[in-house]
């Protein structure tokens, strides 16, 4: 199948640092690279990929300090997935909805995967004008906003078994990954490791739309003997990070898509304490690969409690059900469900019958 990978431009693929949706992209592509598929990635000019590579942009806009507008940059990368479109029998994007106004009117079999959150309200009225674009959700929590849209499957995200060795000694301190921001509760998370009487090592990345809060708030909250900013790390210094914790801390106040990070524990064998908001209770299995708690007491009791947790089924639990070829397995079964409707879609139009777009599949994938 000749496939076309469209990544957003703001990271490479795979990211150097932090990154989700390019990291997920990488996963994605070079597991359908692996199973002899001509795929084409539509990136940054330092991505990594054994996929043809189409360079945007020179480098990941976040690194580049001459990038003003990243827009221009996207609006660009749509053009020249466009101008290509013959070349592909599938064009799967992850750049949210910037190309819905310019592909509905291309002849092109595609599919957008929804990265990000959808409780917005300004989305509600976008949606019901591009109703009819294919979408996949990274969960089913995703989907509650929006339940109407044009849904073609669930995919949790997936990623290569060897990614990370898992460490099935627990560690001697907490570990919280991932960004500074209000809604991933890195506050709780201080004061969790405060409770519990462990230290706590952050290894999170400072966005500058954070800045302020992180000054104001939780530097203040750094100066404890327990907690320990590490800063923003890369994927290689990630598996120390967590195989030789002895838990993820993941409090979120938010409605989480998905959480990268839930997985990258798993795979290092580390359970995880999580609020159950958003995804989280469709990937930590409470008493299994975590425990699920509803606030800071619960999380500090449950620290003590991670004796109980078997570190071989976290790894065992993502093995199972978060791996590269699960992930993409579904989505070549998505790509040719797609690919089939749009070709009797087609031979109706041609034979001149008057017809109908078929309806979606209701079911997950």
């Amino acid at each position: 199948m000749r496939i076309a990978q469209v990544s957003p431009l703001y990271e490479s693929v795979p990211p150097r640092l932090y990154g989700g949706t390019e990291r997920v992209v990488s996963w994605l592509t070079e597991e359908l690279v692996r199973r002899g598929h001509q795929v084409t990635l539509f990136a940054s000019g330092d991505s990594l990929t054994n996929a043809h590579l189409v360079p945007v942009c020179p480098q990941a806009l976040r690194l580049d300090p001459e990038c003003l507008d990243p827009l221009a940059h996207h609006l660009r990368l749509i053009e020249q997935v466009l101008q290509r479109k013959d070349d592909f029998d599938i064009v799967h994007f992850h750049i949210d909805y910037l190309h819905f106004s310019m592909s509905r009117r291309e002849d092109l079999s595609q599919l957008t995967t929804l990265h990000g959150r959808l409780d917005i309200p300004d989305l509600v009225p976008m949606f019901r004008e591009f109703s009819e674009m294919p979408v996949v959700s990274i969960s089913d929590a995703q989907r509650r906003p929006l339940p109407w849209i044009n849904w073609q499957g669930t995919v949790h995200h997936g990623m290569p078994e060897n990614t990370f060795v898992p460490h099935f000694d627990a560690g001697n301190y907490l570990a919280f990954l991932g960004r500074v921001s209000p809604e991933k509760g890195i506050e709780d998370a201080i004061e969790i490791a405060k409770r519990a009487g462990l230290p706590l090592k952050i290894a999170a990345k400072v966005d500058r739309a954070d800045k302020s809060y992180f000054e104001s708030q939780v530097k203040p909250m750094l100066k404890h003997k327990l907690i320990e900013f590490v800063g923003e790390i890369s994927d290689r210094e990630k598996n120390a990070f967590l195989g030789n914790a002895s838990a993820l801390l993941f409090p979120i106040n938010w409605s989480e898509p998905f959480g990268i990070v839930l997985i990258e524990a798993m795979a290092c064998g580390l359970p995880v304490i999580a609020y159950p908001r958003g995804s989280v209770p469709e990937i930590i299995e409470d008493g299994l690969s975590g425990f699920l708690v509803h606030n800071v007491d619960e999380a500090a009791r449950a620290v003590k409690s991670l004796s109980a947790i078997d570190r071989r089924k976290c790894r065992r639990a993502f093995e199972d059900r978060f791996s590269a070829k699960r992930m993409a397995q579904q989505y070549l079964a998505i790509y040719d469900r797609i690919i089939k409707r749009e070709s009797e879609s087609i031979a109706l139009t041609e034979g001149d019958l008057s017809w109908t777009k078929l309806a979606p599949p209701s079911s997950t994938t």
